[in-house]
Formats: structure tokens, sequence, C-alpha cells
């Protein structure tokens, strides 16, 4: 593969950031008044009754939204009639992260929209982002096992699909050469410019997935897509100053409270791929003390479910496990 981080062998093929708090004051919901029990506003007070328990009798989609979020005020209508067409079997609860941030902090959201599926109590899945109605109503189909949503006929779409299933199966290679192909059509699609970037990280190559970012236009690296880069980018830097693994292990052997020695073995078993080993320890970490470095342990731990994406098993799990430290 080229140095360049654009260059490509194929020659054709077969989201918004959380900002500053908005206008003070009350606001409907995007989607306006809703009617039924189907979809409902809840507050923090409220969100143990409207979501923890009432997720045991079928799942609860959770909009995190905000009056001055644009892409919240598409995606919200588009949610509402996918779970009304649903008939019951899914309910939507809305929270406007201005007057009732504490939740999404809690659960790491760090950029809206944010929709989270609770199901028996637990977040099983979400995704970020305005996403068109058939991937929402696939979603949702896949969270009552109706069956998927079938995709659209964009062929650049179906590249960064297949790209994605590529990267998944491991094969960074060939995917990297779908992302490139892409980006030779449309160079300011973000979608692609962060799969190539994670093409890069996936092979070992943090400077190329930097190159990358810094070719793309700033408004695309607003984009969701390059949230799991630039975390991965900063966690990547983190390890630099770490101390020796089998010395840190020591430490904790010695001294099961020496939360800082947890902590840096944590970011370590991260950088060699062991989700669950990281997620283990921070999770430690927050059962043990959350005071540690300012509550550091849970912040870490949604730095790493942002890097690793919501739908990977160690972030449907690490959530899981972390919501049952937090809503005990």
């Amino acid at each position: 593969m080229s140095d360049n981080p654009y260059a490509s062998g194929l020659t054709g093929f077969g989201r918004q950031s959380v900002s500053p708090r908005g206008p003070a004051g009350a606001a409907p919901a995007p989607g306006g008044e809703a009617g039924g029990d189907l979809v409902k506003d809840t507050t923090t007070a409220a969100f143990s009754a409207d979501v923890i328990r009432e997720s045991r009798n079928q799942p609860v989609l959770v909009d995190f939204w905000a009056p001055w979020c644009g892409p919240c005020k598409q995606l919200t209508p588009v949610i509402e009639r996918v779970v009304r067409a649903a008939g019951g079997r899914v309910k939507l609860v809305k929270m406007n992260i201005d007057d009732h941030p504490s939740i999404a902090g809690q659960l790491g959201v760090q950029s809206i929209p944010a929709v989270f599926a609770f199901v028996n109590g637990q977040p099983v899945d979400g995704f970020m982002g305005a996403l068109p109605e058939s991937e929402v109503k696939a979603f949702v189909d896949r969270l009552v096992k109706m069956g998927g949503g079938e995709a659209g006929g964009d062929p650049m779409d179906e590249a960064i699909a297949q790209a994605a299933e590529f990267l998944a199966a491991g094969d960074a290679a060939g995917a990297a050469q779908l992302y490139s192909a892409v980006l030779q059509h449309d160079p300011e699609n973000a979608k692609a410019g962060a799969g190539l970037a994670e093409c890069f990280l996936a092979a070992g190559h943090a400077d190329r997935a930097q190159a990358v970012i810094d070719q793309m236009p700033p408004e695309a690296l607003n984009d969701p897509a390059f949230a799991s880069v630039k975390t991965k980018l900063k966690l990547a830097e983190e390890l630099a100053g770490l101390g020796d693994q089998a010395e840190l292990q020591a430490r904790l052997e010695g001294n099961p409270d020496d939360h800082q020695a947890r902590f840096d073995l944590a970011l370590i078993a991260q950088a060699k791929g062991e989700r669950d080993v990281a997620a283990g320890h921070l999770l430690e970490i927050v059962k043990r003390d959350r005071t540690f470095a300012d509550d550091g342990a849970r912040r870490k731990l949604v730095e790493f479910f942002d890097a690793w994406g919501p739908t990977d098993p160690a972030t449907k799990e690490g959530r899981r496990r972390l919501s049952s430290l937090l809503f005990r």
C-alpha cells in the first residue's frame, strides 16, 4: 500500500458533536408532543422507572437530545415513527441533556443525538448520529428480533459497508482498499476517512492514521465516525509513559487497592487488544473507589467504549456491568 493514505489499487466499486449548552429554558423534544404510552419524555428522577424498570417489559430506546442540536430534530421524529410502527414491541424515552445531563454523563454520551437500547434493565446496544429511517428500522427490528432492514443501493455506501465487514473480519488491507476507493471519488467522505484511519490503527500505523485526519476537512472531522479514531490516538499517546506490566501486576498483587497500578494495567491491556481485561480493571476501580482520579476510571472506561464502538461485545458487556454499578 502506498504511503499516501488515499492511494488505492481499485478504480471503482463492484454524524454532530456535543456543543455548549443552548439557550436556557425547557424545550419540547424535536418530535413534538408524543401520543400514547409508546413515546414519552423523562427526567433524571424518573429515569429508573421509565427506562430501567420498564425495559424489563419490552426494549426501551433512550434518545439523548438537546434543543440546539440540528440532527436531533431530524432523528427524533424518525425514531417516533419507527417505534409506533413496531406496535408496542419497543418504547421510546426522550431525555433533554441540557435539563438532565447526569444520566448521559454516566453512560459516556459524548455526542448527540445518541440512542441507547435497554433490555432487562441494562444497556445492550446503541448508535450515534441522525441515521436514515431504514437504518433506524433495521436497528429496532434487530432489537425485537423481527429481522433486519434492507440497506440502500448507493454504491459508495455499499463499498463502505463491505469495507467495515472486511475490517471486522481482520482484513485491514482489503478494507483499506475499499475505503481508499471511496475517497478517490469523494475525498471529504467522513465514514471512509475514519474507516481508513481505523485500518492504519489496526495495522499499527498510528502515524498514517494521523495523516488521514490531517488531510480531511475540519467539518468532516466533526462527524461521529471520527470519534473512535481520535480516542484511539489519544490512548496510544497515553501508553508512552506507562511502567512495566510485570512490575505493575506485582504492585497490585501486594495491594489490591493500588488503583493507579490497576488503572495503568487497564491501559496496557487496551493497547494489547485485551478489551475484557481492560474493562475489568476499570470496573473494579469504579466498584472500589469512585473518587479515584476524580471518577477517572469511569471516564476512561467510556473512552474505551467510544474507541471500541457501541456494537462491540466488550462495549455491550462493559456498559451492562457499569450500569449495574451505577444504578444498583
